[in-house]
């Protein structure tokens, strides 16, 4: 990808001042558009065709899971990485069930950010903060699945460590396997779970809880 278009959407003007700064200084990304209101989500999405949207929580005219729940009944096709400052496990738990595919908190590393927005637009999933991780840990310590989905002992492993929001790389290397290996674990979780992608099996997740 030549180059990454990003559309910000966030109701601080000195915030989003501030991250379309960082972002532009990045050779490979370019900012399409911002906006204060969730209610203009959907239609800057249709004009501008951003690949990836950075989303804020709370803003007026609607929430940052409406925008994500509207996006996704349109079948948007940009990638939803959000940008806030609440890291609380329901508003973490919505967004991933309604298509996000990173949460990260604003007290995050500039530069961290702009890996989770190179990554996202590649097509990874699972960019989490320390924060928001450690929500999705605290749920996943709760869960027991296999009994319910006849998980295999390995593949409920990954599902762990997935609602940790650790990536392939690091679950192959907890577990000593090759991440083809990792990939094939995730495919059959998917097919027992009935999702198609690792945002939607981290939030079946979390509604485990």
């Amino acid at each position: 990808m030549s180059e990454i278009r990003v559309l910000l959407v966030d109701d601080h003007p000195i915030i989003r001042s501030g991250i379309r700064m960082l972002l532009e200084q990045a050779s490979d990304i370019t900012v399409v558009g911002e906006t204060d209101r969730g209610d203009t989500v959907l239609a800057l999405v249709e004009r501008l065709k951003p690949d990836v949207l950075l989303l804020d929580m709370e803003m007026p005219g609607k929430s940052g899971v409406e925008v994500a729940g509207e996006l996704q009944a349109a079948g948007a096709s940009v990638r939803i990485l959000v940008l806030s400052a609440y890291d609380d496990d329901q508003y973490i738990s919505s967004l991933l069930a309604k298509g996000a595919v990173g949460y990260l908190t604003k007290d995050q590393a500039p530069g961290a950010i702009v890996e989770a927005v190179r990554g996202v637009a590649r097509g990874e999933e699972g960019w989490f903060s320390r924060r928001a991780a450690a929500q999705i840990a605290a749920l996943a310590r709760k869960e027991t699945t296999s009994s319910v989905l006849d998980l295999t002992e390995r593949e409920e492993e990954v599902l762990k460590m997935l609602a940790q929001g650790w990536t392939n790389t690091r679950i192959a290397t907890e577990m000593s396997v090759s991440e083809r290996t990792v990939r094939f674990h995730l495919s059959n979780i998917y097919d027992k779970l009935g999702v198609s992608s690792r945002a939607e099996a981290i939030a079946w997740a979390l509604r485990r809880k």
